[in-house]
């Protein structure tokens, strides 16, 4: 009989971006089950398992909902006398270790991938290193998904460095040579269809948020268009902020013609190839894995010091470095980058050859199933 595992997320996309992967690797020798806020079964389409339990777990602090939630959590584990329950993200691994603990799963996993309080202030960031704190003490393993991650988390005081590991070289899933594979043709339709063949395109990836740098990235963008008047910046993701909306604060950016809100898309790898850098001036970031799909495909990177990243990029050799929150310092990585072709071309060419050898999705998720085989 096989040994069952749970795995717990807020939302299901979660799950089918980042453990899809791994789980196709570990069904081979356990039950995968899943817990996430399900609406329809069409949201865990392709995932491997043997069960799953709708559960609502809201992003924001609510106690009747939270505690609702604990209690079904708990007598869900109960019930299935998981051999691991291993949660995600600050709210469901602060429910899911208490819910795992009081129903006392053997092994209790919580895999850190960013920490919310790391640009918190007083006891807000006080409040929230204390859930930390917390889930550190209630589970009996624990994981980043990234080295600079876990000695971040050391430093910060929240653990010790003998209590975490990092899978492989880091992330969840890795990345997938064959899918962030480049192909010239799919290049040259989708800037036909956006109607930037003549542009050196700037492309951004992920949720439109301050937090992603977006307000750096525009106000950078609007100096720089000055300059170079055939860039154009690419915005592909959820506009999670209506950051859409501030495009009037911005003489300089016209949209369609300098800008671009593209929106979510499904097919990350295909819009990625339309360009020629890739830009994330993130203030916080768990790992960084569009930066490492990105440098997959071909293109050098620019993304911002925070610590997260620290691994997805090698400074000079990559791609670029700019400062947190520094609009001068972006503006001046995008100049030197537009520059200079040959030098995009040689940080793309490294920045490929560095995700195949070191990040690729058969490395880590053989890791992970290694990780798992390990416990008794």
């Amino acid at each position: 009989m096989k040994k069952k595992i749970c795995f717990v997320v807020s939302h299901p996309s979660t799950a089918v971006a980042f453990l899809k992967t791994p789980m196709e690797k570990l069904v081979k020798d356990f039950d995968i089950y899943l817990v996430a806020n399900i609406q329809n079964e069409s949201e865990i389409a392709g995932l491997p398992l043997s069960g799953h339990k709708a559960i609502q777990i809201e992003r924001r602090p609510k106690l009747f909902a939270d505690l609702r939630a604990l209690w079904q959590l708990y007598h869900y584990f109960r019930q299935e006398q998981f051999f691991v329950v291993q949660a995600q993200a600050s709210k469901p691994s602060l429910l899911t270790a208490i819910a795992s603990w009081m129903a006392r799963i053997p092994h209790r996993i919580r895999i850190f991938t960013g920490q919310l309080w790391c640009d918190m202030k007083g006891a807000k960031r006080f409040f929230f290193k204390s859930i930390d704190r917390l889930t550190v003490k209630l589970n009996t393993e624990l994981l980043a998904d990234g080295r600079p991650q876990a000695r971040y988390l050391a430093k910060q005081g929240i653990l010790k460095p003998s209590q975490i590991q990092v899978l492989a070289n880091g992330s969840i899933c890795g990345i997938d040579p064959e899918r962030f594979r480049f192909d010239e043709q799919t290049r040259q339709r989708i800037r036909q269809e956006l109607k930037v063949t003549d542009k050196v395109v700037y492309i951004f990836l992920g949720r439109l948020k301050r937090e992603k740098g977006i307000q750096e990235l525009l106000e950078s963008f609007n100096h720089f268009v000055t300059e170079c008047p055939d860039a154009m910046l690419l915005l592909v993701g959820l506009d999670e902020q209506d950051c859409h909306s501030w495009l009037p604060r911005y003489a300089n950016l016209q949209e369609d013609k300098n800008i671009i809100f593209y929106g979510f898309t499904p097919r990350p790898n295909d819009l990625l190839m339309a360009g020629d850098v890739f830009c994330l001036p993130s203030y916080r970031e768990g790992f960084g894995l569009s930066v490492l799909e990105a440098s997959c495909l071909g293109l050098p990177v620019i993304c911002s010091d925070t610590y997260g990243m620290e691994d997805t990029i090698v400074e000079g050799v990559t791609g670029l470095k700019c400062k947190v929150r520094d609009t001068d310092s972006l503006f001046q990585c995008m100049k030197r980058l537009y520059a200079d072709k040959e030098l995009r071309k040689r940080m793309g060419e490294a920045g490929h050859e560095r995700v195949v050898r070191e990040f690729s999705c058969k490395l880590v998720t053989d890791a992970w199933y290694d990780f798992y085989k390990s416990l008794k």
